[in-house]
């Protein structure tokens, strides 16, 4: 292939912007009309690579006129955490598709969010060697995981070497990603980071966005997959309102949900690649909610520019309104800039709304397939609400077979031969033994034992942040709280009221220090199995009020149990603890040395208390 002379302006762009292109891109695939490759020699590695060009000089000339910052504009800001004016920096500069500032920007975006071990360096190559026994790329097609959907396998005009580089990439990752179980977006992730960066630089982006916990960036499940696109439905309809009320007329009395199924597939099946690589940008420091507004702001110029077009034939959409919005985007009639500008005037739109709803919306399917009998587990409650003679049986057998008396200290628990049991459900992170979790189950209120248990949060999934408890837990009442600590013991509490008490106020208008009931109880599974329940649940004469201290809770701590000490404490980022004795309990320090740093932390709720 023979590359054109360069002019002096493009000589000049290629210093500042172009400094490492990547060798995956196909030279002769035509991806976009207006795009070309050019063959290009990396001076500093002396590698053959692949430069993607736009011919026409518009976006060169706008990054002259905006000035576009430089990875080193940034790299201060990233570094010293000022979250907010890179967001800021990332929104305003539309650097051109061509700009390999992202070999460089799109990496030190996606470490922010790193949470383990597997960025190290040389990990990669060790575990491509462990996988494969070689690092040397196979001549046979590699076998993906089973979390890939092969039909969005998108390659975004990759070399034969680039898809196979990217193949290799996500079977790692699977392969040290167990939990992983449907995420049909990975795969076009992975392959539009190689358009940037290196094989080992991809891997290791592609597992900070896997185990971020302060943002969603990946689904991974298919239960997450649905919430994905029903909370973009739900948050269509308000804030864009009319363009969702446009597509209900164009499917004729078909319900327009089925539309928002691909709502993913939108940007990434159907935008032009210039366009995604614009979003990308945010998506790696912002998370998905990038997309959705992106989504959102699809929709808004589908109604905008479809409706009485002369372009756009009615009949046409309606005949064939399930590719009608991917046709659209495909030939997009806005700039890259344009599409972003429209993704982020959204007014009244904040990432607390759309964290409300998206939660709501998990809570909602988790428990509609608890009572459709998905989980295979038997229903504790029949239509008219009253107790079946099944959910009884499941009550006699959890508290005749399982009984222990309330207060043991170091019960014996028999396993269960027959029956399935709502406790079977949770898949822990910290009660690993079904032993623990059956004397668990026992130590409950018989009342709560014939509820479905449902995890609200775990610091594994949701990050490690108060606020983000508070959200998740607050309006369930009751609640079990579990702890694995650094030093792998375990303890909990269960609690009787709603976190949100911590907001009420008494009738001077203050707020309330503590609040619960004598129903909670703490417990403790490792080293030592017992139960702490509170000390006037059996007492015939009044307790004090320094024992009848069960919850206390505010922005920047929670604490249960108190009295002389506090049982659990926790600072503001659930990552440090302390555990005393105390007066409301009487239990002893809950882990040997007093102090904890948490590894997991998990609360259930209970469906349908």
């Amino acid at each position: 292939m023979v590359a054109r002379k360069l002019s002096s302006f493009d000589v000049g762009m290629s210093s500042d912007l172009c400094k490492r292109p990547s060798v995956y891109i196909d030279p002769e695939s035509d991806i976009f009309e207006g795009l070309q490759y050019l063959q290009h020699i990396d001076k500093d590695n002396c590698v053959n690579c692949i430069q993607l060009w736009k011919s026409s000089s518009s976006p060169m000339t706008e990054a002259k006129k905006q000035q576009l910052k430089s990875f080193n504009d940034i790299k201060g800001l990233i570094q010293q955490g000022k979250k907010r004016e890179v967001k800021l920096i990332i929104r305003e500069n539309a650097w051109p598709v061509n700009a390999t500032i992202r070999s460089q920007l799109w990496p030190a975006l996606c470490a922010q969010h790193q949470h383990s071990k597997s960025t190290l360096d040389g990990y990669y190559w060790d575990m491509v060697n462990q996988v494969f026994g070689t690092t040397e790329l196979p001549e046979k097609p590699i076998m993906l995981p089973p979390f890939v959907d092969s039909s969005h396998c998108l390659p975004y005009h990759l070399t034969k070497k680039g898809r196979a580089v990217a193949d290799r990439v996500v079977s790692v990752l699977g392969f040290n990603s167990p939990d992983i179980t449907y995420s049909p977006s990975l795969y076009p992730i992975a392959a539009v980071l190689l358009h940037y960066m290196s094989e080992e630089e991809c891997y290791h982006c592609m597992t900070s966005l896997v185990a971020a916990k302060d943002k969603v960036f990946i689904t991974q499940t298919k239960l997450l997959y649905e919430v994905t696109w029903k909370t973009v439905m739900q948050i269509a309809k308000k804030y864009a309102k009319n363009s969702v009320l446009y597509l209900q007329r164009l499917c004729q009395g078909q319900k327009a949900e089925r539309l928002f199924t691909d709502w993913c597939w939108w940007i990434l099946g159907g935008l032009p690649f210039p366009h995604l690589v614009r979003v990308m940008d945010c998506y790696f420091h912002e998370g998905i909610k990038v997309l959705y507004r992106v989504a959102l702001a699809i929709l808004i110029l589908f109604h905008k520019h479809t409706q009485n077009s002369s372009e756009w034939d009615s009949d046409s959409l309606k005949n064939d309104i399930d590719n009608a919005i991917p046709k659209f985007c495909k030939q997009i009639p806005v700039t890259p800039l344009k599409l972003m500008r429209t993704a982020f005037s959204i007014r009244a739109l904040s990432s607390s709304y759309i964290t409300r709803v998206f939660i709501k919306t998990e809570m909602l399917i988790k428990s509609m397939s608890v009572r459709s009998g998905n989980t295979q587990l038997i229903r504790s409650r029949s239509t008219d609400n009253l107790p079946t003679s099944q959910s009884q049986i499941n009550i006699q057998m959890m508290s005749h077979t399982l009984t222990i008396r309330e207060g043991a200290r170091s019960p014996d628990v028999r396993g269960v031969s027959t029956g399935v049991f709502p406790i079977q459900a949770i898949k822990s992170k910290v009660v690993l033994e079904n032993n623990d979790l059956f004397t668990l189950w026992s130590w409950l209120p018989v009342r709560i034992t014939m509820y479905q248990p449902v995890l609200l949060y775990t610091t594994e999934e949701h990050g490690c942040s108060l606020t983000t408890f508070y959200i998740r837990v607050e309006q369930y009442e009751p609640t079990l709280l579990m702890i694995k600590t650094c030093n792998n013991e375990v303890f909990g509490a269960y609690l009787s009221s709603r976190w949100y008490e911590r907001n009420l106020k008494d009738d001077k208008g203050n707020r309330q220090a503590y609040f619960g009931t004598g129903e909670s109880f703490l417990f403790s599974l490792y080293p030592e199995r017992a139960k702490y329940p509170w000390v006037g649940i059996d007492s015939d004469r009044n307790v004090d009020h320094s024992a009848e201290l069960f919850m206390a809770a505010d922005n920047k701590m929670l604490t249960i149990g108190g009295g002389d000490g506090q049982a659990i404490w926790m600072d503001e980022n659930i990552r440090f603890g302390k555990s005393d004795r105390c007066k409301t309990f009487n239990n002893p320090p809950l882990c040997p040395s007093g102090d904890f740093e948490i590894r997991v932390l998990e609360v259930y709720g209970f469906v349908g208390v």
